[in-house]
């Protein structure tokens, strides 16, 4: 078939295209349409009601400043096109026999390209060669979903063991792919090699156009997806377009005054009939046709309605669409500018992604909110574990956390030193450096918060989530048991295993299972790939035997504050006196490391396992763990925090340094990652002295759990032992949740050589199958994973981010409605709902937990029973005289209640699928929180739709994973947060933020101010418009309804297009009702936008009638005062129209709450122009609209002192009631 070529084109104009595209997009809009066909109605004569060319004017400027706009923002996105098109990147030609530079956009399918280090990948390629010996080429995504962490990606197998250059020339396979879509996770297909051999491969074999290349020197591969086929152009759907709730109600007015306008032109047609009827014979001014003939009295009053259409069209606001796209924009750009919503520690503004719905940021009524990441940091910190059934409290570290912001506030204390502030304007090291980037000033660096300079680089590795203070009692132990493994690594022998413990095997799990890149500070993203390379095996013996004599001489000495660094140190110090050359080195890193670390006291001082490292051969400085989720950092520095330390790791080894510093290299056989099916990862390792086929697995606690060995089927001994250690860890397990700690499990399994044989047969067919590939791959998973012996669990805290119940209060009283919905455990969830004051301890909380419709509907009837009980006590007691309080009150009593309603995943199933929505939703009411559970994004999602579809109400919500994607995009408002897992969140919201604190004044504030101004505004333009409109239509009366008007045409264009344009926009920009520190300190001030109280339809009715009153006065103090006079229409109809707009200007200047030099300058700008235009225009214009011509009649008027009375006194009577 046609591939697509490489070049990309995001324009959506052509230079020949724009205006006919632009035209016809335009003419989407309603206003637009209508305006038009009022334009081509005035060209017919008979209907006409003034000149035709003065017409065209209203339409053409609003339709050209529209233009003007969708121009620019094309013509900067054609820029971007043609940078990114005319990159450059090594193409494969056959004709140079090597590679040559070409642009992106002349890459094609099929075309071999090379990549270098730190370049950026042009289109989707297969990956067919690596300079990695290993065949790894390393990722890093942020341009695609804002991931900070590296990626892994393989070489088809069938080409990964290649130990020369790739040759393109020799390439003579057949690829088959599916066809290109959009989902980045998913990518599968197969090479067809000459002798029909099929290998398939995934997405693990997959570049992405985007991404960048680190840590690989040189990668080659065929591209599969080029252009507008790739992944990443696929997903690119530019910003979301929606229709705010006020746009809404506004297009509902439209309408009203549509038929408002219909009433008034047909009240003219059936004056312009009656008044006719009355004269004997044809009056003089009615002209015949042609033939002599006179239009029938039916036909001419036809004929005035459409006249009457055309001379009041005004009454629909063309210019107010552009006039709130123009105030939405600079509210956007205030909002983006806002200094107490930029974060400084991540260095990010709150985005604004959807340009259009601003003002629904102050109607929200219902929040959504997830709570990993979202109401927590996302900072996974170690705080507690169980091992064989024994639990470790690690108080000492449960301290230093609670002392954590004092030490950071000293450190901020000493950053201020005069002789460290130069080191602050040092540049951190850039993530687009080369892998073999030089050694880069590595002093220490602090920012404001806690972020140091290797932040800036590596994912999950702040001082809080790397610092871990190790149990005194598990130190002990893991002491202990190193005597026994260290018997193991002197005198290998399979008969042993039976003396390692489960303590090493959970450690080991902890610093194994994960894929974990490990990569130093002083060459970041450089991969660890061996390990004291000058090591001969007889050093490497005698080395192990020394360490195994004196760690058995040293082990009753040690004292419970020592930590493990102190024995590799005085193994260090032995080993350096024996070896100057490399203590001088290891010197040389020690200060490097010790800028890095910090210790629980508040001193620095070498890391227990980054400061304390054998010298021999290569050293190595403080490591940097490259982890694909908080998670897999915390427990990677867990283990390290007990001496086993993450040394290096390639697709085929992991090495991990032991407490007594031996080092034990596994070999990697198969690792299965995590994926939220299994919701567990396993990693299959041999034992470098037992030999052993191990299986390391980490996951849920309630699928590792059903996964467990069943201890009826092993001996009594046995099974008893088993039986405690599971019931005891499950203890553990619920009070760690109850903690709100989040829980993970570890269990291992020993495969006999068969088994895994077989396995790995199964296995491999697996991943070499083309059809159902994914199913035979979690098939292969599920069968290896089970039967498991538990060796612990771990309980992980992921903090509440600072403010979370602050805000959450003032959200509150602002009468919003929060919901949480997570996919955690509902004991966390609802630990964590009560640590930031979402559930309250007085709180009455009733939990619905079921499978069975039956169960959920008796539960839900038997809980709004009891609820409405409480309900109807508390109104008995709100009674004065018997007399019963109204239903909005009584709501608000029975809110009082502080009732809390918990559900999990499961009973949402059962209530989305047995019809019990309206019974939940009818419980909810009652509810002052509800917590979700365990559900799934789906889920979220349809709790979302549920209550925004059945209570009609304006929902918010807010996420930062790519699991609260499908929740974002359900909302009205979806929030994404910029944090630690990833932009997919961000990339699919309207608004984006780093902190959930921002919401209070993005909401409190902006969001109250960005309805009260577009609200006021939009009232303010139907007032101006209707007040305006009514001159013409009382007039009517007075000029036997011809239709005509006592205006000037060019000034009742003029009027609405340039006279009074400004001030309006400029009251929509910066009016503020109300301060921002009153907003914040007094919430209840939201609810006016809840309810709609500034713009609903008794204010737009008050407005119109507020509009025809203003009109009446504006028309008939003129009309008596120059009455029995012998001015002409012209001389009548500008002092009218000099008071409209004085009225009007006023009527604006009572509705504004603020007042600058700018306000001044639009409003006294305004009227200056009105009078400089009149003036010449009066001046000049000696026929310009024959017979009623306006020459010299402004100068006039200036000189008559009635003008300046009937000016002052007619806003005076017209303003009154304000």
């Amino acid at each position: 078939r046609h591939y697509d070529c490489n070049k990309i084109k995001t324009t959506k104009y052509t230079f020949l295209s724009f205006i006919p595209k632009n035209v016809f997009e335009q003419f989407h809009r309603f206003a637009n349409l209508y305006f038009v066909a009022i334009v081509a109605l005035n060209f017919v004569p008979v209907v006409n009601a003034f000149q035709p060319a003065v017409s065209v004017i209203p339409v053409c400027v609003i339709m050209a400043i529209t233009a003007i706009k969708d121009a620019w923002e094309d013509f900067r996105r054609y820029q971007l096109d043609k940078e990114i098109n005319n990159m450059v990147c090594l193409i494969y030609s056959r004709k140079e026999q090597d590679y040559v530079e070409k642009c992106w956009k002349d890459v094609r399918v099929g075309d071999f390209v090379q990549l270098q280090c730190n370049e950026i990948i042009p289109a989707d390629i297969l990956l067919l060669f690596s300079s990695d010996q290993n065949g790894i080429c390393h990722l890093e995504t942020a341009n695609l979903d804002g991931e900070t962490n590296l990626k892994q990606r393989q070489v088809v197998k069938g080409f990964s063991n290649q130990n020369t250059p790739f040759d393109p020339e020799i390439f003579q396979n057949t690829i088959v792919c599916e066809k290109p879509n959009n989902d980045l996770n998913k990518f599968k297909g197969y090479v067809e090699q000459p002798d029909q051999k099929r290998i398939g491969f995934g997405s693990e074999s997959l570049l992405l156009r985007g991404c960048t290349i680190r840590n690989t020197e040189i990668a080659v591969g065929i591209v599969i997806y080029a252009g507008h086929e790739t992944k990443a152009m696929l997903n690119n759907n530019g910003p979301r377009y929606k229709r705010s709730k006020m746009e809404r109600r506004m297009n509902i007015h439209i309408f009203f005054c549509v038929g408002l306008l219909f009433i008034m032109c047909l009240i003219g047609a059936v004056g312009h009939v009656i008044w006719n009827g009355n004269f004997s014979e044809h009056p003089p001014y009615e002209i015949p046709e042609v033939n002599g003939n006179y239009l029938s009295s039916a036909l001419a009053g036809f004929c005035m309605f459409l006249t009457m259409i055309i001379l009041l069209q005004i009454l629909i606001p063309i210019s107010l669409y552009v006039s709130i796209e123009l105030v939405k924009l600079a509210q956007v750009f205030l909002i983006h500018n806002d200094i107490d919503l930029y974060d400084e520690d991540v260095d990010l503004p709150i985005q604004c992604r959807a340009l259009n719905i601003t003002e629904d940021l102050g109607q929200i009524q219902y929040i959504f909110s997830d709570k990993t990441g979202t109401l927590t940091e996302n900072k996974m910190v170690f705080r507690r574990c169980t091992v064989d059934g024994n639990e470790f409290s690690h108080q000492e570290n449960a301290k230093r956390l609670e002392t954590y912001k004092e030490l950071d506030s000293d450190e901020e204390d000493w950053i201020e030193k005069p002789d460290t502030l130069k080191q602050k304007t040092d540049k951190p090291l850039r993530r687009c450096q080369s892998a073999r980037a030089r050694f880069q000033g590595h002093s220490r660096k602090k920012s404001l918060g806690h972020c140091d300079s290797l932040r800036s680089q590596v994912a999950f590795s702040s001082t809080i989530e790397k610092d871990v203070t190790p149990d005194k009692r598990l130190l002990m132990k893991v002491r202990e048991a190193s005597l026994q493994i260290e018997s193991l690594t002197s005198f290998p022998s399979g008969k042993d295993t039976c003396c390692t413990t489960s303590i090493n095997d959970f450690f080991l799990a902890l610093a194994i299972c994960n894929t974990v890149v490990v990569s130093t500070a002083t060459e970041p993203r450089q991969r660890v790939m061996a390990l004291y390379p000058l090591f001969s095996k007889v050093a490497l013996k005698i080395h192990q035997l020394l360490q195994r004599l004196k760690l058995a001489n040293l082990g009753q000495s040690f004292s419970l504050t020592q930590s493990s660094s102190d024995l590799e140190a005085s193994f260090n110090a032995k080993n350096n006196k024996e070896n100057p050359t490399a203590r001088d080195s290891c010197n040389k890193d020690e200060m490097s490391t010790q800028t890095c670390t910090r210790s629980t006291d508040g001193d620095y001082k070498d890391d227990s396992t980054a400061g304390a490292m054998s010298c021999q051969g290569h050293l190595q400085p403080e490591f940097c763990y490259e982890a694909e989720s908080p998670d897999e950092a915390a427990l990677v520095h867990a283990a390290r925090a007990y001496g086993f330390t993450l040394m290096s790791r390639t697709p085929e080894q992991v090495t991990v340094r032991l407490p007594q510093g031996t080092l034990l290299t596994f070999d990697i056989l198969c690792t299965l990652g995590f994926d939220s099916v299994r919701k567990r990862m396993s990693v299959v390792v041999r034992h470098p002295f037992t030999k052993e086929i191990i299986v390391y697995t980490k996951g849920a606690d309630s699928v590792i759990m059903d996964l467990l060995e069943d201890p009826a089927k092993a001996d009594l001994n046995t099974g008893k032992k088993m039986r405690r250690i599971h019931a005891k860890t499950q203890k553990h397990l619920d009070g760690y949740a109850r903690y709100g700690l989040r829980t993970l499990c570890i269990a291992k399994k020993v495969l006999s050589e068969d088994d895994f044989r077989k396995w790995a047969s199964f296995r491999h067919e697996a991943e070499a199958a083309i059809d159902n590939r994914d199913e035979l791959l979690m098939d292969t998973a599920q069968h290896l994973e089970t039967r498991l012996t538990l060796l612990g669990a771990t309980g992980i805290e992921d903090r509440l981010q600072d403010g979370v119940p602050d805000t959450i209060a003032a959200l509150r009283e602002a009468g919003i409605q929060i919901w949480v919905l997570t996919g955690d455990k509902q004991e966390t969830a609802v630990n964590i709902a009560f640590s930031c004051k979402l559930l309250d301890q007085k709180d009455t909380v009733f939990t619905i937990n079921t499978e069975n419709k039956e169960t959920c509907e008796s539960l839900l009837d038997l809980t709004l029973e009891e609820v409405r009980k409480n309900s109807n006590a508390e109104r008995t007691k709100w009674k004065i005289w018997g007399i019963s309080l109204s239903s909005s009150l009584a709501a608000s009593v029975a809110h009082s209640t502080d009732i809390g309603l918990v559900v999990d995943g499961k009973t949402l199933n059962v209530i989305f699928q047995g019809d019990l929505e309206d019974k939940f939703l009818e419980l909810t009411k009652y509810c002052r929180s509800v917590l979700c559970c365990r559900a799934t994004p789906l889920q979220k999602s349809m709790v979302v739709k549920l209550v925004r579809r059945k209570l009609e109400v304006m929902t918010l919500s807010i996420g930062d994973g790519a699991n609260d994607v499908s929740m974002i995009q359900a909302a009205d408002v979806g929030i994404g947060i910029s944090g630690q897992e990833g932009m997919q969140a961000v990339m699919a919201s309207d608004f984006a933020v780093s902190r959930f604190k921002h919401l209070k004044k993005l909401l409190l504030v902006h969001g109250h101010w960005c309805y009260s101004r577009l609200a006021k505004m939009v009232i303010y333009f139907f007032y101006k418009n209707v007040s305006y409109v009514s001159l013409l239509f009382w007039y009517q009366f007075f000029c036997g309804f011809t239709g005509t008007s006592m205006i000037d045409p060019w000034q009742l264009i003029f009027f609405n297009l340039f006279f009074t344009s400004i001030p309006p926009i400029l009251f929509g920009i910066l009016d503020k009702d109300v301060s921002a520190e009153t907003l914040l300190s007094l919430p209840e001030l939201y609810k006016s936008g809840q309810n709609s109280e500034t713009y609903k339809l008794s204010t737009f009715s008050i407005a119109v009638l507020d509009a025809f009153y203003q009109g009446l006065i504006c028309f008939f103090v003129p009309y008596l005062t120059y009455k029995d006079s012998d001015i002409d229409v012209i001389t009548f109809g500008t002092p009218i129209n000099t008071i409209s707009l004085f009225i009007i200007l006023l009527h604006q200047s009572l509705e504004m709450n603020t007042w600058t030099c700018i306000h001044w300058i639009a409003m006294i700008g305004s009227v200056l122009l009105y009078f400089i235009f009149s003036t010449i225009y009066h001046s000049v214009c000696v026929v310009c609209n024959h017979p009623t011509n306006p020459y010299w009649i402004m100068e006039d008027q200036l000189s008559d002192p009635n003008f300046y009375l009937v000016c002052f006194i007619t806003p005076v009577i017209a303003l009154l009631p304000r």
